[in-house]
C-alpha cells in the first residue's frame, strides 16, 4: 500500500466514516474479539453494575458482555458518528429494554456526570489518545470509587510490525503504561498478558502480544 492509503486506513481504524467505515469497523470486531473478551472477563461483572465502554465500535460484542448479566447497564461512547449509529441499529432490542445507552464524545471531556460506573472498559483506543494523563483524570471522575477499569492494548513490538502505525497511532509497552498510570488516580490490581494468533489482512497467521491492564479507581 501506498504512504496515503496507509494513512488512510490509520484514520479509518482511529474514527470510523462512510461507507468504508463499516467495513473496517466489521473487521475490528472480529480482529479485536480475543482482546475484548478479555478486557469483558477480567472485570468481574456482577448483577447492578453501570458499565461503560470508550470506543465501542459497531458494538458486536453485547452479548458476550451480557452474557456474564442480565441485571446490568451498558453505556458505550465513541467519537465516530458512524460507528455511534451502526451500534444503534445493532443493538435495538438493548436499548428498548434500556439495557443500553450509546453517546458520542469529542475525544477529551465525557458528557457524564461524576461517580456514575461500576466498571470500564476499553480496547485498542489508547494509541489514540491525545493526552493519556487527562484521558485518565477524566475516565477517573466519572467513575465511583474503587471501580475497576480494564485497559487492554497491544504491546510496541507487535504494533511496530504493522505498515498503518506510523499514521497517527502512539505505540506502548507495558512499562510505559505504567509509567501512565503512575501519574494518574488509578492503581494497577493486575497485568494479564496473553498472545493470540490473528490473521492479517493478508490471510496470514501472526502472533499478538497484548495486555489487559486491571485498574482501581482510588481518587
Amino acid at each position: 500500500m501506498e504512504k496515503d492509503q496507509l494513512a488512510a486506513l490509520a484514520s479509518q481504524l482511529s474514527h470510523p466514516s462512510g461507507e468504508k467505515g463499516l467495513e473496517i469497523a466489521e473487521m475490528m470486531n472480529e480482529t479485536n474479539s480475543g482482546m475484548t473478551k478479555n478486557a469483558i472477563s477480567n472485570l468481574n461483572l456482577t448483577s447492578g453494575d453501570a458499565v461503560l465502554e470508550l470506543g465501542h465500535g459497531n458494538a458486536g460484542h453485547l452479548n458476550f458482555l451480557f452474557s456474564f448479566s442480565e441485571r446490568i447497564h451498558y453505556t458505550g461512547l465513541e467519537i465516530s458518528t458512524l460507528m455511534n449509529q451502526e451500534a444503534r441499529q445493532r443493538n435495538k432490542n438493548l436499548i428498548e429494554a434500556q439495557k443500553t445507552t450509546f453517546v458520542l464524545y469529542d475525544g477529551k471531556q465525557i458528557p457524564l456526570p461524576d461517580n456514575q460506573f461500576d466498571k470500564l472498559f476499553t480496547v485498542n483506543t489508547l494509541y489514540f489518545w491525545k493526552n493519556p494523563v487527562e484521558m485518565l483524570t477524566e475516565l477517573s471522575r466519572i467513575l465511583k470509587p474503587k471501580a475497576l477499569f480494564s485497559l487492554t492494548f497491544a504491546h510496541r513490538s507487535f504494533m511496530e510490525t504493522l505498515p498503518f502505525t506510523p499514521y497517527g497511532f502512539t505505540l506502548y509497552n507495558p512499562d510505559e503504561v505504567m509509567t501512565l498510570v503512575l501519574e494518574s488516580d488509578f492503581d494497577l490490581n493486575y497485568e494479564d498478558s496473553q498472545i493470540e494468533t490473528v490473521m492479517t489482512k493478508e490471510g496470514q497467521a501472526v502472533e499478538r502480544q497484548f495486555s489487559t491492564f486491571v485498574l482501581e479507581n482510588n481518587k
